[in-house]
């Protein structure tokens, strides 16, 4: 079983008086998790899953007296894809004001309706992490740091969904099956989700233009939407956890690219799944954008789990200089730009570092990169 970095972080949580709220995709290893922590508790457990229409039905007319009865002498009480109950935060909230001796834990795989129902009602009462998928840190301690180097370049390819790790051989099939039957299944749910095929073409052309700003009135052209159904589609597939988007920097220079994005996917196994592209890095045209969307899910996976509170931006003028990685933390900029080949030189912007003179700047190559993601 490998360890999550979670775990020890949630059990030093447990009976704080607050729910805990954990999100993230589907098969990233959410149950998998609970149930390593239920496992300490062995028969003080009640195990309801929202995805299950009699335990979504426990939940309905909801009261503190209803809750006492259905959890009994359980001292945890675990909601799995709570995301699926309606009014879950208000019910969550009843059971930490009124059953405070109960510890509510409950996972989500759509941030579009659990974050809204549960954010208002337990403002103050939860503790939320998110769970993304293996990350090298993790695995590293798994199966050691030689062994994790070995595979970077199979890790660019295929990711770190959990399946694909363990299931080596098979990843192509399993990087299929995870794409069209569970990455979407939350989000094929919606209403606003008319066409789906409509958001099969966007997520084409998000997984080509990773490391490059996005324009949303290009995107409506090149998949015949208009901008108001991209930039919606797009907001879903970020409160899906399929991808997410970096901000541009903008404060000194009157050159500097304002309110512009880059989009990134939380894995690289389902980028190259949605273009069916899984060809040796060798003969890859597009290893710089992936090893830069490698570099920035590790970093921000370790930050968090580390509780490192940041802020991310990339940089860009006019004049095309740019800057691939910026964080924003204690009073000062740290500026990173990533090249695969070692070899291959880069100088900063001297416009950079004359408008923003106390930044810290760093080129992260694969003969340094393991002190930005470990």
């Amino acid at each position: 079983m490998i360890q999550r970095s979670l775990q020890n972080i949630i059990f030093n949580r447990l009976f704080k008086g607050k729910a805990i709220i954990i999100l993230g995709p589907r098969q990233v290893g959410k149950t998998t998790l609970v149930k390593m922590i239920a496992d300490k508790f062995s028969e003080d457990v009640l195990w309801l899953n929202g995805d299950e229409t009699n335990d979504r039905n426990r939940f309905n007319e909801p009261s503190s007296t209803k809750f006492r009865a259905l959890i009994g002498n359980k001292k945890i009480l675990i909601i799995d894809e709570a995301q699926r109950i309606s009014d879950i935060g208000i019910c969550i909230k009843l059971i930490v004001d009124n059953i405070p001796d109960v510890q509510v834990i409950a996972t989500g795989s759509s941030s579009f309706d659990l974050a809204n129902k549960i954010n208002e009602p337990l403002t103050g009462r939860k503790f939320e992490y998110f769970l993304y998928p293996l990350s090298f840190s993790e695995m590293r301690i798994h199966s050691g740091l030689l062994e994790e180097e070995r595979l970077l370049e199979h890790r660019l390819i295929f990711g770190y969904y959990p399946e694909i790790v363990v299931k080596q051989g098979d990843e192509r099939e399993l990087l299929s099956l995870i794409t069209n039957s569970y990455l979407f299944k939350d989000l094929y749910s919606l209403e606003k989700v008319k066409k789906p095929a409509l958001l099969e073409k966007l997520l084409q052309a998000l997984a080509l233009q990773i490391g490059n700003e996005v324009s949303f009135h290009e995107l409506a052209q090149l998949i015949g939407a208009d901008n108001e159904t991209v930039e919606r589609y797009v907001y879903l597939l970020e409160q899906g956890f399929v991808i997410f988007r970096l901000g541009s920097l903008s404060r000194n220079l009157r050159n500097e690219i304002k309110r512009s994005r880059k989009i990134y996917f939380w894995d690289n196994g389902i980028r190259n799944a949605l273009i069916s592209r899984f060809n040796p890095i060798s003969i890859r045209e597009d290893i710089g954008a992936l090893w830069e969307n490698f570099l920035i899910t590790e970093r921000i996976k370790i930050n968090h789990y580390n509780g490192r509170f940041r802020n991310y931006m990339f940089w860009r003028t006019h004049a095309q200089q740019e800057i691939d990685f910026i964080e924003d933390y204690d009073g000062q900029l740290h500026a990173y730009e990533f090249k695969w080949n070692p070899k291959k030189k880069y100088n900063f912007s001297k416009s950079f570092s004359e408008a923003y003179p106390n930044s810290e700047l760093k080129l992260i190559t694969k003969e340094n990169y393991l002190d930005f993601i470990t």
